[in-house]
């Protein structure tokens, strides 16, 4: 297998221990979302590409939120991980890991933190030196079981399960060796996004990191 790929990423995320997923609608939304987050000591934050305004959002976060470290989420093309390079960004997620995507990540040089679903992905990730893994979605896809199983034959595999993960059961993901962050994308709902709920958004992430 080739040289680890991950070592300054997954010392990224174990310290930051919780990831905001966020989806953004609109653009005005981005920066105060990202304040309140902080605010709540949710200092990570994948903004995902499912929307036209998430490029841009990810770029307004990154100049006016120098307290929030800010990558992508939803990378699914080459495309995607160069936008992720040209904003000049610390990670980059993606629910997926083809070979296509992959090796494009090793090219551009991206900090990219592939999706992975099962034993025969992870190896694929792992021979093109990312040991650091989305496990996605990982509740539907076995979740803690699923990760006890996989520790076994790939013990130098570290996990960021996004998927289903809540507050709820959030400890008990990062209670196993080999997780070193959870995604969470229940921190910011659309609705208290679209009504500037911040206060909300805050004491969540508040809740959240005060468990932790």
């Amino acid at each position: 297998m080739s040289s680890d790929k991950s070592p300054a990423l997954t010392e990224l995320l174990r310290n930051a221990r919780l990831v905001a997923v966020l989806t953004i609608e609109r653009l005005d939304r981005a920066v105060p979302l990202a304040r309140a987050l902080v605010a709540g000591g949710v200092r990570t934050l994948e903004i995902t590409l499912r929307t036209e305004a998430g490029a841009d959002a990810a770029a307004a976060i990154r100049d006016a939120v120098p307290e929030a470290i800010v990558g992508l989420g939803t990378v699914l093309s080459t495309r995607d991980l160069e936008l992720a390079k040209s904003l000049q960004l610390p990670f980059a997620f993606s629910p997926g890991a083809t070979p296509d995507l992959l090796d494009a990540a090793v090219e551009l040089g991206v900090p990219f933190v592939p999706g992975i679903a099962t034993a025969s992905e992870l190896i694929a990730a792992m021979r093109r030196g990312f040991t650091t893994v989305k496990l996605f979605p990982a509740e539907q896809v076995g979740g803690i079981g699923a990760l006890k199983a996989l520790g076994g034959p790939f013990p130098a595999a570290r996990f960021n399960p996004t998927g289903g993960v809540s507050e709820a059961n959030m400890g008990a993901y990062l209670a196993l060796p080999n997780v070193v962050a959870v995604g969470g994308s229940w921190l910011a709902p659309a609705a208290d996004m679209e009504a500037a709920n911040w206060q909300a958004i805050t004491g969540r992430a508040k809740r959240a990191m005060d468990a932790l």
